[in-house]
């Protein structure tokens, strides 16, 4: 993840690029990744997207939006004590529950504490007053979240960012679970940035991810 030279590395700096050319007149300040189900790569995808917008000297906040499945404090080796969760409960600041990854520029909101209310939270006023906060003090604000067939988290939240990034699962991801999230996510008037499209092999190359405009 925090090699920058490997081809993996490589692909990411492609989408990174994609996503920028795709929000040329207004640069985006929130972007949400999802995916139709779950086990697709979506959490992997954040978690590399985040560490390359990093690196090109943005100032990055990944948050952990998956209340119900938190993964980021696995993949960054951090405690979960207090998270979004905290924050939109007012158990602790935005600052104070953010930390430092080892990526300069890039910083990590884990989910905290599970809730019994994860879309309740989504769609409190709190959560609009996170967005706000958020934004004053990053660059680029990244949200990992539920898949979009399995519970409405992610609708809340793509009704709220930027841009959305769709990740399938090539071999896995059936056609019509795909169109049936489009479907959800233009109910929920998100912009759809492009689709990510993972764990597909090409022949006579090391890539195994690549990225297709929607």
């Amino acid at each position: 993840m925090f090699d920058p030279k490997s081809p993996i590395s490589e692909q990411y700096r492609t989408i990174r690029t994609n996503v920028q050319f795709s929000t040329v007149d207004e640069e985006v300040k929130t972007l949400m990744v999802t995916s139709s189900g779950p086990g697709e790569g979506k959490s992997t995808t954040v978690a590399n997207l985040a560490v390359v917008f990093a690196q090109q000297g943005k100032k990055v906040l990944l948050v952990d939006a998956d209340m119900r499945k938190p993964t980021a404090h696995y993949t960054f080796n951090m405690s979960n004590v207090y998270g979004l969760t905290s924050v939109l409960t007012k158990q602790a600041t935005l600052i104070n529950a953010v930390e430092e990854s080892q990526e300069n520029n890039l910083f990590i909101l884990t989910s905290g504490p599970i809730p019994p209310n994860p879309a309740e939270l989504l769609s409190s006023k709190a959560m609009e007053q996170f967005f706000l906060d958020a934004q004053e003090f990053f660059d680029l604000v990244i949200f990992d979240t539920p898949p979009l067939l399995a519970v409405t988290d992610a609708q809340i939240l793509a009704n709220k960012c930027g841009g959305t990034i769709l990740v399938i699962s090539s071999g896995k991801t059936e056609n019509e679970m795909a169109l049936k999230a489009k479907e959800l996510l233009d109910t929920a008037q998100s912009k759809l940035l492009g689709v990510v499209l993972n764990n597909k092999k090409i022949e006579n190359t090391n890539y195994y991810y690549y990225y297709g405009a929607k």
